[in-house]
């Protein structure tokens, strides 16, 4: 008998089991509904069911690299309890999502499930709580002049990769360049921008906030002539706080990020441009 997508699908929802692990489990009994819930849990597989709803608030973010550096994968898997986090073999299985990601390049959630799913079933059975795949991501360096800076907070609860780019290849292999990789790894950690600059910065963000401030301009009775500028002076100051870019640095708020970025550009003599950037945080899964 022929296994649907939706079959899969609707076994999943009835037991909470990986999608691979449903697949197989209709196999066995030729599609039958009933007969494959019950193959899954003389599996051990289906007591995830009872966990699904359980919150995730706790996990782990970890980080995988290839052997030559040009690609770099970071994956959070996340889990009930603080104790459960910290055993060997949820940590284990969360460097495995990681490295799976690196390997695999999954596109999507769905894809990153069916690779990695069925193993996180089966710790979901063997410690009794509920576990769940996070955000992901997967970055590349397209050139030597690439650099990919990363850090993980200590109780990794947070993890960051940004990208760098700069003029010449040599230069991406300078100390001063990679601290500054990771220091502005640690600066998207800390102080958690919406966007690289105001250029990519959500439009519509931008016009909320303009909005609040000429009405709370108009309320306050202001003169009409200036309610814009008021407006505008406001998004400004959202602007700084939200772009990267133009964020105060950690470690000397009387500079910017791109003061830092211009002022490692010069000492290295070469140009260098922060490209984006990815942060994963367990508490906004």
């Amino acid at each position: 008998m022929a296994i649907s997508a939706q079959m899969v699908k609707e076994l999943r929802d009835k037991t909470g089991a990986g999608m691979m692990d449903c697949k197989k489990a209709l196999v066995e009994v030729d599609g039958d509904l009933e007969k494959a819930v019950d193959w899954l849990r003389q599996k051990g597989m289906a007591k995830a069911a009872k966990k699904s709803g359980r919150a995730t608030s706790e996990g782990l973010v970890c980080v995988a690299c290839s052997a030559d550096g040009k690609d770099v994968a970071m994956a959070a898997l996340l889990c009930e309890t603080d104790f459960v986090a910290r055993g060997e073999q949820f940590q284990g299985l969360a460097a495995s999502v990681a490295q799976a990601v690196l390997d695999k390049a999954p596109a999507d959630a769905a894809a990153l499930e069916a690779l990695v799913g069925g193993e996180v079933t089966q710790l979901i059975a063997s410690v009794g709580e509920n576990m769940q795949l996070g955000k992901f991501a997967r970055h590349s360096r397209s050139s030597d002049a690439d650099v990919i800076g990363q850090y993980i907070h200590a109780n990794g609860k947070i993890g960051v990769l940004v990208d760098l780019t700069c003029g010449k290849a040599e230069s991406a292999k300078t100390p001063e360049v990679l601290e500054l990789a990771k220091n502005i790894a640690m600066q998207v950690a800390a102080a958690n921008p919406m966007s690289l600059d105001a250029a990519s910065l959500d439009q519509a963000a931008v016009e909320r906030e303009r909005e609040v401030y000429r009405q709370k301009a108009l309320e306050e009775g202001k003169p009409a002539n200036i309610v814009d500028k008021i407006a505008d002076g406001a998004v400004k100051k959202f602007q700084k706080e939200v772009c990267l870019l133009e964020q105060p640095y950690i470690r000397d708020d009387k500079k910017s990020v791109a003061d830092i970025v211009r002022e490692t550009a010069k000492a290295v003599g070469d140009e260098i441009t922060v490209k984006g950037f990815t942060r994963i945080q367990l508490a906004a899964e």
